[in-house]
């Protein structure tokens, strides 16, 4: 007999004949001699039409009583799903986060879970109950009963978290589609289901837009080891298996409050190869990583910088050992594309080192980054190149600061500096996953004075205001303005957050000096996901070639160990996420099949 957490979502309990068809299901795994926690969302699209009743109320309605209003949509849910469960005979009790002991911290809207108390939940399981809970909502201390939500996708983080406190054997999460799929199957009609995935990609794939599980949840998943499998709720299908490495047992304290990076490495074989003024023009980046890749060079870091006039900066790190012959494919790259092979440059840097954090609990905290750079600016450390993804952030700084890095780092995230690899599974493909987020901004801040701290000042600014930042680049270009050395900045934000984050750093633009700031909203990011491209030579590089055959101009990227992204038109999007789908073989002979959940 084994302990079993299952969580459904709105769609699976949005009307009486599905809360009944969930019921079924629900006894059948009762039936099977499991024990079985239910966590249910609000009833369809109950949760938009209270907001919608709150905002004719009012224009700007107090946090709190939006908290007390929406944890209401849980209720019908859990009361309606235990009466199906009595109709069918089944021993049930409905609780709400309250009830349960779900306590969180007290921010109203967005409340991440401090403990769960559970003794109520193991006396009603021990007496044979199914427990049906309210997903979505929690409680503060003892002092004030306060009713808080979780936020979006609120319900998969109170499932995972309760199977986490339980130490239960698996949690399920049932849903609208099969499983996890290669891409949004709305956009990619041929995309296929994924069997299983591992927690640090479905982490990078949930952040970069995959709504299938929020990446709260996985991050619960990936820290306490929880077995997580996706489902549908139509379907007897055995979905796809999210694959979190082992963990010892810990304490359920500060469940989501926990050290937010677990991890700090070093390298330092690494070498940098920068080129200045690339033709700024479809079909560049692949033919130079094709080149690379027919030499089949590893390549680590990749960074394409954004564009002044008809060009930009491309740079990338490879080991030591292969940069002679990294430097001579540079090199020898542009004779064949342009003659006039003078105006470009070909920089090789040998005296550098990696730093990096990793870590589930970066995600949506803003601050993370900000202070590892905050922490290295402290130190008079400079940043030369910056890489980041949801779960790692990179930085090369001058090998003879390599040491004094990894040392101020161990000690601010209070962690002790390893080789950080991100978890594998044996013969996994390149490519898992490919997602597009359509919904981001570029901001671009010219003349940035290149000393230590100007990124840390720019992304605490941002960060205090809870301004979430995804790729961030650091030209390879200096130029000297009244006689200061100044680079030039870019990066992405939520397309909702452009406007504040560009009067923010209106705010400072004087005291830290630099120059204009530009902001470009008409931007998609595409970008693939897998534990399978490390080190296996050529993955970039197919990558670009497929936005090359679709003639679509890359503006940016930044790559991490597990996930390459490419900043390109918005208007083109849909059609790069297609290409790449299909350059790494992920189409599938016929489309999975997705219920139409809106009759």
């Amino acid at each position: 007999m084994g302990l079993i957490v299952q969580k459904y979502g709105g769609t699976s309990v949005g009307s009486v004949e599905r809360i009944q068809a969930v019921a079924r299901k629900v006894k059948a795994t009762v039936a099977a001699g499991h024990k079985v926690v239910v966590v249910v969302s609000a009833m369809g699209k109950t949760t938009d039409s209270l907001v919608q009743l709150a905002y004719a109320i009012s224009d700007r309605p107090s946090q709190r009583e939006m908290d007390m209003l929406l944890s209401t949509g849980e209720q019908v849910s859990i009361a309606l799903l235990t009466m199906a469960l009595h109709a069918l005979g089944e021993p049930a009790i409905s609780l709400t986060g309250a009830q349960v002991g779900i306590v969180t911290e007290p921010a109203h809207t967005r409340a991440r879970i401090l403990h769960i108390e559970t003794q109520r939940l193991e006396r009603h399981l021990k007496e044979g109950q199914v427990v049906v809970v309210a997903g979505f909502q929690g409680i503060t201390g003892a002092a004030d009963f306060e009713v808080t939500t979780l936020g979006r996708g609120g319900s998969d983080t109170s499932a995972v978290a309760i199977a986490a406190a339980l130490r239960a054997d698996c949690c399920e999460i049932y849903t609208d589609v099969p499983g996890i799929l290669t891409a949004d199957p709305r956009l990619v009609p041929h995309a296929q289901l994924v069997r299983e995935i591992t927690c640090d990609e479905m982490l990078e794939l949930a952040s970069l837009g995959a709504k299938v599980l929020h990446p709260r949840a996985v991050e619960i998943a990936r820290n306490y080891g929880v077995d997580l499998v996706v489902r549908s709720s139509w379907t007897d299908d055995p979905g796809t298996r999210v694959i979190a490495p082992p963990r010892p047992p810990r304490p359920v304290e500060n469940l989501e409050l926990g050290k937010p990076v677990d991890g700090v490495a070093l390298d330092t074989d690494q070498a940098k190869v920068a080129l200045l003024r690339v033709a700024d023009r479809p079909g560049v980046a692949a033919q130079l990583f094709g080149e690379l890749a027919q030499q089949n060079l590893d390549v680590d870091l990749i960074i394409q910088s954004i564009h002044e006039g008809q060009t930009n900066d491309i740079a990338f790190t490879v080991q030591k050992s292969a940069l002679k012959q990294a430097a001579a494919v540079a090199a020898a790259f542009y004779p064949r594309l342009h003659p006039r092979v003078e105006e470009t440059e070909v920089l090789v840097d040998t005296d550098i080192a990696k730093v990096s954090i990793t870590g589930a609990g970066m995600i949506g905290r803003p601050g993370v980054a900000a202070q590892m750079f905050s922490a290295l600016a402290a130190a008079g450390i400079n940043l030369q190149l910056i890489s980041t993804s949801e779960i790692n952030v990179s930085c090369t700084v001058a090998a003879a600061d390599a040491g004094r890095a990894i040392a101020i780092l161990s000690q601010t995230f209070d962690v002790e500096a390893a080789t950080s690899v991100p978890q594998q599974t044996p013969d996994a493909p390149p490519v898992r996953g490919v997602a597009l987020d359509p919904k981001q901004a570029r901001i671009a801040i010219r003349d940035v004075p290149d000393r230590p701290g100007m990124a840390a000042a720019i992304f605490q600014t941002l960060a205090d205001a809870a301004i979430s930042v995804d790729m961030i680049i650091q030209s390879q270009r200096s130029r000297a303005l009244g006689g200061v050395m100044t680079r030039d900045i870019a990066f992405t934000v939520a397309s909702a957050d452009a406007e504040q984050a560009v009067e923010l750093l209106k705010g400072v633009q004087t005291q830290l000096g630099y120059g204009d700031i530009l902001v470009d909203t008409a931007i998609a990011k595409v970008s693939i996901v897998g534990v399978g491209m490390i080190h296996r030579p050529g993955i970039a590089a197919r990558m670009f070639a497929a936005l090359a055959r679709e003639n679509i101009n890359i503006q940016m990227i930044a790559t991490s160990e597990i996930r390459i992204s490419c900043v390109v038109a918005e208007s083109e999007g849909v059609r790069a996420l297609q290409a790449v789908h299909t350059a790494f073989g992920l189409d599938g002979e016929a489309p999975v099949a997705i219920p139409d959940v809106g009759k």
